[in-house]
């Protein structure tokens, strides 16, 4: 079901979907780095796994992150950068609530 909640906000194998939930994350993305959108980041991460349908193996599942896997590499490293937590509108945060048919911190 997480990769489905991922193609649904737009995040396709032939790229971002004009007028999605996808779309608008790239520009509020770009426009908040200047420009463009920086590898790594909420929206380059779904879009790779909505291009490879890899949400759910990655650890993005619809009941949480999976122990073990790379989503909880991710949430940890993201953690630690940040002193502790995962910030509202991180990676981690964003990619998960997308995974579970949310509207991935959208504010």
């Amino acid at each position: 079901m997480s990769d489905q909640n991922v193609r649904n906000a737009g995040f396709s194998p032939s790229g971002i979907i004009g007028g999605s939930l996808a779309s608008s994350m790239m520009s509020r993305e770009a426009k908040a780095s200047g420009g463009g959108v920086c590898s790594g980041g909420p929206t380059s991460t779904l879009q790779e796994m909505g291009a490879r349908g890899s949400t759910h193996s990655s650890g993005f599942t619809s009941s949480g992150i999976s122990s073990g896997s790379r989503a909880s590499e991710m949430m940890s490293k993201e953690a630690i950068s940040h002193g502790g937590g995962t910030p509202r509108g991180g990676t981690t945060s964003t990619v998960q609530s997308i995974s579970m048919g949310g509207k991935g911190g959208r504010r």
